[in-house]
């Protein structure tokens, strides 16, 4: 059956070489918007990603995926085929294994010369660190995120994984392809999109390194004026254990902010004082936590400030707010974010729940124009690439097997 898509990327065709982190969350970020991606599965056995069932391994959704040796000559000559037909390739090998495998650049376009080619790494495709092992944290280690996040005094905080692997590295990735794949529909060209977490969260950082250069920021944790330092831009605890963010950064909500708290500003150190900024935050902590953090959300609302309550992933989905926009879905009796963002005329959607390996793969194969014995030749030599896939004859043009 044909994999049939909704979105403003319905009709893009695009080849992932599977792999962990930000490259299936750039893939899924696609497929949510449209895109066919068809994943080229990892071995039985690969040691990466979460040990948990397919079902649950969301950046898996929305699309099929197919388990090839990409070891054995004849699934590297099926996986050039489908460049062949497709408009994007995805991988995020250390540089320089895609050329290893035959999969590389220059193969893949010669294969298909309109081809857009996405390579996404930590370090870069290049320098001296290119060829080094890490992970999110140590890319953006690098690059001043981590040092500049965390309370004054105490260590660097890890911001999960999201500035780097996700924000420096999947949303360039995917804005990488849709810009290269915009130009190649003008140019009939194809190009490589060289995308690298630490290109990526050294751009997310460009206005702090703005307010640096300015002297408006500096290199002390938990000093500034968004991280943490001043005491309109903070979480307090509250009177039940709960949390709340304050981000009462403009002066109309500063006051206001003042008014809720019962606070009076003439008896208060101005809001950007930044000497002050200690204090004024034990004030603030000890106000706050007179009540409960419902209680402070109730006596907010109407009151033009800037506060929230700290929810927790198992709060977060049934928040009024987001129940109302949506925000969250239930597929396959798993709770999970919607596709993001949104489009009035041509809506994304999960097009699929998660597939386990290979559950879909004679179906894609056939869409991607393998016939039945084809298909069962790559089923059958899985893992096994000097075994029965030689006794295929499975090409692709340009190239002879």
């Amino acid at each position: 059956m044909e994999d049939t898509h909704s979105g403003p990327l319905a009709g893009v065709r695009i080849v992932e070489l599977g792999g962990v982190g930000p490259t299936p969350f750039a893939c899924m970020l696609l497929a949510d918007l449209g895109a066919e991606v068809l994943r080229i599965e990892r071995p039985p056995g690969y040691d990466g990603g979460a040990p948990i069932e397919p079902r649950f391994n969301l950046m898996h959704r929305g699309r099929r995926g197919v388990p090839l040796d990409l070891k054995a000559p004849e699934a590297v000559a099926a996986v050039l085929r489908m460049v062949g037909q497709a408009d994007a390739l995805v991988e995020g090998f250390r540089p320089g294994v895609a050329e290893k495998l035959g999969l590389g650049p220059d193969e893949c376009l010669a294969a298909n010369p309109a081809l857009v080619y996405g390579r996404m790494t930590g370090w870069g495709q290049d320098g001296p660190l290119a060829k080094a092992a890490g992970h999110d944290v140590n890319y953006v280690s690098l690059t001043g995120v981590v040092h500049s996040i965390g309370e004054a005094g105490g260590p660097p905080v890890i911001p999960l994984n999201l500035t780097g692997d996700f924000g420096g590295g999947s949303l360039y990735l995917a804005l990488g392809l849709v810009s290269a794949l915009l130009e190649s529909r003008r140019s009939g060209e194809g190009q490589v999109v060289d995308a690298a977490m630490v290109d990526g969260s050294a751009s997310l950082m460009t206005a702090f390194y703005g307010f640096r250069a300015a002297g408006y920021w500096t290199d002390e944790r938990g000093t500034n004026r968004l991280d943490s330092g001043a005491p309109w831009y903070q979480v307090y605890e509250t009177a039940d254990g709960g949390w709340i963010s304050l981000a009462a950064n403009e002066t109309r909500f500063w006051r206001n902010t003042l008014r809720m708290l019962g606070l009076a500003e003439d008896d208060l150190p101005g809001q950007h004082d930044r000497r002050h900024w200690p204090e004024m935050k034990k004030r603030f902590a000890e106000v706050f936590r007179t009540r409960t953090r419902d209680d402070w959300c109730a006596l907010a609302e109407g009151q033009d400030v800037c506060l929230a309550p700290v929810l927790s992933m198992a709060e977060a989905p049934d928040h009024p707010h987001l129940r109302a926009r949506g925000t969250f879905v239930e597929v396959d009796g798993v709770v999970q974010p919607a596709p993001a963002p949104r489009f009035s005329r041509t809506p994304g959607a999960i097009q699929r729940p998660p597939a386990a390996p290979g559950e879909h793969a004679d179906e894609a194969l056939a869409d991607w124009g393998f016939s039945a014995e084809e298909a069962a030749a790559l089923r059958a030599g899985f893992g096994k690439p000097e075994s029965r896939l030689r006794e295929s004859s499975i090409g692709f043009p340009g190239r002879s097997h």
